[in-house]
């Protein structure tokens, strides 16, 4: 495969034939009405004829051209000629080749390339036959900063594009907040960004609670300051223990030289470094470096467990719950992930199994030759490494089983909400709708989206209200926008179709209550729409699809009560009666729950873009604010953000802030969101 293959567009260019391999003039790929298994094997036999024997990736599509399956083979044409056998194939393979209507190949050099690149087209293009990874975050690292003569700790996510020690992967963010967190109070490195640190002229907060050593004031030394980030770097690279033991020694000699109180900084460091490796739980001695994965299947769904092992150190673990046919096993499901997971991903040295995968050995060569160093893929049978997969099995099989509980109970919330708004089924997609704005000034509406599975962060959407002919602050103008721009792209993206009674006999049968809803194959189209508001909102609303032909979408608005206190909302629906449900019944939790994470998104949102315009307008925006008071207010607090923190009392202090200026400053930081 030429390093052209690798960049461009698999929808168009990447795996089209060449002109000399293209069907015969007057043949045609395009599936006949009521085409069946024998048609799907027709076109693959046709392609077999032209097809090289050599390694490469293929691409089975529907008559819509929407890809079923992607699949790579150490001879395409054995492959195509093996599909084209009327027996001997389960039932997921025998629906792709029904459905099938033409295929598209790429030949590469090697069956690893194949392998390389089936794992990244299955997850830009995600059809609907293949095992597929979801959840698929980039995953944080603690950076250690050396582009500033006082380096910083801090959380990083993406691009290793600044200069310093990164140490990671961490399984979560959390995992990586509570470790910096410890390591600032034993190697008291500061967090704080370049700008805060070079407009200080007093220590700040952080170095009065013992957190930071206050390089910006020159409370501490340079050449102490750099031992400190010495022994930050040997602890997280793997040699805790000689750190501890420098800290013990230098303990222990402070005492003898009767300087108590730089003993007990030593004493308080060795106590810090020893809660972050009590957090760890489970540290290994003989794995240095190591990925574990565990597979548990229930139901026919699956729980795949990671977790990470760097420098001796346990750095969390996280649970995947990949979309996998039913048909499949462990071995196939944890082998296709495998291959996913680590398309944009480091590899480290050695990775763990629970479960043997078919063409183990090649997914070693991908991974080797992707990372240029030998990577170890094996299923431990015995000592430490069977005891490290055991524990990840634990977790995946508990993780399940949770999964599953919270599945089931979402489900009976989301059938009593049927229930209490009179919806012709349980939803599987909830739409909520927010805005947020201070006097029309930086507005912004929110979507987030529900469903089965709890919220579905990937799916929410926000949207910059650009419309000039709305009055600032006009809610209801704000939401006929939002609408109008959603359900129209809605509509020319996904139109709905009334379903074909023969293709629906094909579908596979719904899930056993309990499982986890299938949320890839459901209509983008929502089963209720709910709206942050009052009757107000509700008839915009209506108003926005009335004008857009939308008229079997449920809405319903949420309004708070009159001191705007939860357990006391109202709930509007067309053509009834306003609604109240009892203070204390789940079900109105459910909602609230729905509403405040809108909510959230809305004045996040919000906040990001006030927070961007303020940075490219000054505090000039802020009526009675010119450039003199905003040099006194910068002067005084240092940054925007210690201003934007500071209270009102605080801000009154400033040479030139009356107290008037000083609400107006504090009022415009501490809004009330619409």
């Amino acid at each position: 495969m030429t390093g052209r293959d690798k960049d461009i567009d698999p929808a168009t260019e990447l795996i089209e034939e060449d002109e000399d391999t293209a069907l015969p003039e007057g043949e045609d790929d395009a599936p006949v009405p009521g085409d069946t298994a024998e048609q799907g094997r027709a076109v693959l036999l046709r392609h077999a004829k032209l097809a090289p024997s050599s390694p490469g990736v293929y691409r089975m599509l529907d008559a819509a051209g929407e890809v079923l399956y992607v699949g790579k083979a150490k001879n395409i044409k054995k492959r195509f000629v093996a599909y084209t056998r009327p027996t001997g194939h389960d039932t997921r393979i025998e629906r792709v080749i029904a459905a099938t209507a033409a295929v598209e190949f790429v030949t590469t050099a090697t069956e690893t390339e194949a392998l390389l690149l089936e794992a990244n087209l299955i997850k830009r293009l995600r059809p609907r036959f293949n095992v597929l990874l979801r959840d698929d975050k980039s995953f944080p690292y603690i950076l250690i900063t050396s582009d500033h003569w006082a380096p910083q700790i801090l959380k990083h996510r993406g691009a290793r594009s600044r200069p310093g020690q990164y140490f990671g992967p961490f399984a979560s963010v959390w995992a990586v907040n509570r470790t910096i967190t410890a390591l600032q109070r034993a190697f008291l490195l500061r967090s704080c960004s370049d700008g805060f640190f070079e407009s200080r002229t007093r220590p700040c907060l952080l170095h009065q609670i013992k957190r930071c050593s206050a390089p910006c004031t020159q409370e501490i030394e340079f050449d102490s300051y750099r031992d400190l980030v010495r022994e930050a770097n040997a602890f997280l690279s793997g040699k805790s223990q000689a750190v501890k033991e420098e800290m013990a020694a230098e303990m222990e000699r402070a005492s003898t030289a009767l300087d108590f109180e730089r003993a007990a900084i030593y004493r308080d460091r060795l106590a810090a470094l020893s809660a972050v490796q009590s957090t760890q739980g489970i540290n290994p001695r003989s794995v240095e470096e190591a990925d574990v994965f565990a597979i548990h299947q229930e139901g026919g769904y699956s729980c795949i467990e990671v977790f990470f092992f760097r420098t001796g150190q346990n750095w969390g673990n996280r649970a995947y719950f990949p979309k996998a046919d039913r048909s499949l096993g462990p071995g196939e499901v944890l082998g296709a992930f495998l291959a996913q997971f680590y398309d944009d991903k480091p590899c480290p040295r050695c990775v763990l199994l629970s479960d043997e995968i078919p063409e183990r050995g090649l997914l070693s060569e991908a991974l080797s030759a992707k990372t240029t160093r030998k990577v170890e893929v094996s299923v431990p049978q015995r000592g430490e490494r069977k005891d490290l997969v055991a524990h990840a099995l634990a977790n995946a099989r508990e993780a399940l089983g949770r999964k599953l509980a919270d599945t089931s109970s979402q489900r009976r919330l989301l059938k009593a909400l049927a229930e209490a708004f009179g919806l012709p089924r349980e939803p599987r997609r909830i739409e909520v709708y927010d805005n947020s704005h201070i006097q029309g000034s930086n507005a912004v509406g929110a979507m987030i989206v529900a469903g089965q599975e709890g919220f579905r962060k990937n799916q929410y959407r926000k949207f910059n209200i650009r419309s000039e002919e709305l009055t600032p602050g006009d809610d209801f103008g704000m939401m006929r926008e939002m609408l109008e721009r959603r359900f129209k792209r809605l509509i020319a993206e996904a139109p709905k179709v009334t379903p074909n009674v023969e293709l629906v006999a094909d579908m596979p049968a719904a899930p056993p209550p309990g499982a986890p809803a299938d949320e890839d194959d459901e209509s983008p189209w929502p089963d209720l729409v709910l709206i942050d508001g009052g009757l107000g909102q509700l008839n915009a609303a209506r108003e926005a699809l009335a004008a857009l032909g939308v008229a079997d979408v449920p809405l319903a608005a949420i309004a708070k009560g009159p001191d705007r206190d939860a357990g006391n909302e109202t709930f509007f629906l067309p053509g009834r009666e306003p609604l109240k449900l009892p203070p204390r019944d789940p079900l109105l939790y459910f909602v609230q729950r729905l509403r405040d994470e809108a909510h959230r998104f809305a004045i996040g949102s919000h906040r990001a873009r006030r927070k961007k315009d303020i940075r490219e307008a000054g505090l000039q925006e802020i009526p009675g604010i010119g450039p003199s008071r905003k040099r006194a207010l910068l002067q005084h607090f240092g940054t925007l953000k210690a201003i934007e923190r500071a209270s009102l009392a605080d801000l009154a202090k400033v040479e030139g802030v009356s107290g008037e200026t000083a609400k107006k400053i504090y009022d415009f930081f501490h809004e009330k969101s619409g």
